[in-house]
């Protein structure tokens, strides 16, 4: 005789079962997150330390009149009303701004030319060279570029020395203290410093192109700058949103380069928000007001970032 078995329906869990379920893997999460979270700790604690509560500090004392000396008095957002309305803040975020071309702009089209002409060479000798030289000013202390940059623009400097050489003495200035061309002049030691680190981050994206699609576009005819334009840089898209990144914020943040040749002079026409904080500080005894500054300062590059990295990933 034979047994025959019946199979009932699966029966759908319950609520209390459905419950369980999700408790245990809420539980798995936590356990994920407590795991990284023991990661990241040896790196957070510091951090925190030495970055986000003077952050939090500064934002506390922007609200204050203060001389870093006698008791502080409470303005609330006075100091950022005057951050807005003061002419010598003004100008020397209209300084900043104009370092973003010699820091940013210029740099990211000089490694983009430089990698382009790098990849195509790539193999031949002397190439490594060449990248190591341009390479060379991301290595050397800042401070060292800004003292042998002011011997380059000193009045009988090497600078001034080659053009009195070939026949262009006339031209030769006091470029440092020239109340016209000393932002410029600071701003070109930017872009000599910044532009072998835009070539090298440019250079490693072109490793990742397919050299077929430069290939095809050869057998349609296309040259040289045809391909730079229509492939290079499209193609290159993360690698100039984070050397824009990085620049824009060596720009608005720039202190010690212009501390070492100018000091902020002639007058104030190298004043940038990164002195102006520290004059404001250390000399004019008004703490709260730098505070303020400071924290302008972070905001405003935090957006400029974020406003680069949103149009990298939106761009087609």
């Amino acid at each position: 005789m034979a047994l025959t078995t019946h199979h009932s329906p699966p029966v759908p869990p319950g609520p209390a079962r459905t419950r369980a379920g999700r408790h245990a893997g809420a539980r798995r999460r936590r356990r994920r997150r407590a795991t990284a979270l023991l990661y990241v700790l040896p790196a957070l604690l510091p951090y925190t330390l030495f970055a986000v509560l003077p952050a939090l500090h500064t934002a506390y004392l922007s609200l204050f009149d203060w001389d870093g000396v006698t008791l502080p008095s409470f303005t609330g957002f006075a100091n950022y009303r005057k951050v807005f309305s003061d002419p010598q803040l003004r100008a020397a975020a209209w300084h900043a701004g104009a370092l973003v071309l010699f820091f940013s702009v210029l740099p990211i089209f000089i490694g983009l030319v430089s990698a382009a002409i790098a990849a195509r060479r790539s193999g031949r000798r002397g190439t490594a060279a060449v990248r190591t030289l341009l390479f060379l000013p991301q290595v050397v202390p800042l401070v060292a570029v800004a003292i042998i940059w002011r011997w380059v623009y000193a009045e009988d400097g090497t600078l001034n020395q080659l053009l009195r050489a070939v026949g262009l003495g006339r031209f030769a200035d006091s470029w440092l203290g020239s109340f016209t061309w000393s932002l410029p002049a600071v701003g070109l030691i930017g872009t000599w410093v910044v532009a072998g680190l835009c070539m090298v981050l440019f250079l490693s994206g072109t490793q990742r192109i397919d050299q077929e699609i430069y290939e095809a576009a050869r057998m349609d005819g296309a040259g040289p700058v045809r391909e730079f334009w229509s492939i290079t840089v499209p193609l290159l898209r993360p690698e100039i949103a984070v050397a824009l990144s990085i620049t824009v914020i060596a720009a608005l943040s720039s202190f010690d380069l212009i501390y070492i040749t100018t000091g902020g002079g002639p007058g104030n026409s190298t004043v940038v928000p990164g002195i102006l904080i520290y004059r404001l500080a250390f000399g004019g005894g008004q703490v709260g007001l730098a505070s303020a500054l400071a924290v302008v300062l972070t905001a405003v590059i935090s957006i400029a970032v974020l406003v680069i990295n949103r149009l990298a990933r939106e761009a087609p």
